[in-house]
């Protein structure tokens, strides 16, 4: 079934190398548009880049926190003009389009970013000249280049979605952020549920009994 799924995708390679080149060449500079390549897990999914300076990215680089969802959530949908981060602090506007094979199964991620961070500023100069209001920009994902940075954004936003300090959390939070962590993907990770325990402070056993999962070996 596995070596299927990598025969789907290098058959659509071609077709997924025009359409990330015409998207770079239509928009610029400002605009990475990266194919990832599901079909040989989370460690190395770009399989091709245009303009990686956006993000600072480049073939071989891992996935980004979407693309791990899109392994996790066999379910997962397209998502269009949402507000992300470059590492380097840029903001970008990113719409991520999720590739099937014919069983359904999404197989590859077309990841475009536009730097929008020149707009933004130009954006705001224009609102304070003519006096009129601004939404505040929401906070976005940050883009990784490396899975060990990707686990830590996530252990990181399921404090936050907690919205406690560890110390402070009961058992049950703790769990619920534990959860939250599996439905993002991070529990994918290699070696990812000794980070998490030690963020947690709890055992392996425990964690793996919040997911209603036998501990990995």
């Amino acid at each position: 079934m596995k070596s299927n799924k990598k025969q789907a995708f290098n058959q659509m390679k071609p077709m997924l190398a025009s359409i990330a080149a015409g998207i770079s060449k239509q928009f610029g500079g400002n605009c990475e548009v990266a194919i990832h390549n599901l079909t040989k897990g989370y460690n190395s999914t770009i399989e091709m880049i245009e303009n990686g300076h956006v993000t600072g990215r480049q073939v071989g680089d891992s996935a980004s926190e979407i693309v791990l969802e899109a392994l996790k959530d066999k379910d997962i949908q397209d998502r269009y003009g949402y507000i992300t981060h470059s590492k380097n602090g840029k903001m970008l506007k990113s719409s991520t389009i999720n590739i099937r094979d014919d069983e359904g199964e999404v197989i590859a991620v077309i990841s475009i970013n536009y730097d929008i961070s020149d707009l933004t500023l130009a954006n705001k100069i224009l609102g304070e000249f003519i006096n009129l209001e601004r939404e505040t920009e929401t906070d976005g994902e940050t883009i990784t280049n490396n899975v060990t940075d990707l686990l830590e954004q996530l252990i990181e936003e399921s404090r936050s979605y907690i919205g406690k300090s560890v110390s402070a959390m009961t058992k049950e939070e703790k769990i619920e952020a534990i959860r939250y962590l599996d439905r993002k993907g991070a529990l994918l990770i290699k070696k990812s549920s000794d980070r998490i325990s030690e963020f947690y402070g709890i055992s392996r056993y425990t964690l793996y009994r919040a997911l209603g999962t036998q501990e990995e070996s």
